[in-house]
């Protein structure tokens, strides 16, 4: 077995594609929270623990946005592969 049919296998595996796609959703959501839970805490008079509930709000928010996205990916992916 080659490296590259190696990376290549490794690449095309459905658990990395997933894992890919997670930590990409996850690295543009987390970048967005920060900056939204930033400005709420320097621009408001909330109590500090206004902006904990942000992000608690944030984790639930993105685990049924991710699902959400997740179905709609496996809806345009599940065109008819053709037998090796």
């Amino acid at each position: 077995m080659t490296d590259t049919s190696l990376l290549k296998r490794i690449r095309h595996h459905p658990l990395f594609q997933s894992f890919m796609l997670y930590s990409a959703f996850r690295a543009v959501y987390g970048i967005g929270i920060l900056v939204v839970a930033y400005f709420f805490a320097t621009s408001t008079d909330a109590p500090w623990w206004a902006t904990l509930l942000i992000f608690l709000a944030s984790m639930i928010f993105s685990r049924i946005l991710f699902r959400t996205l997740k179905k709609f990916s496996k809806k345009e992916n599940e065109t008819p592969q053709p037998l090796e």
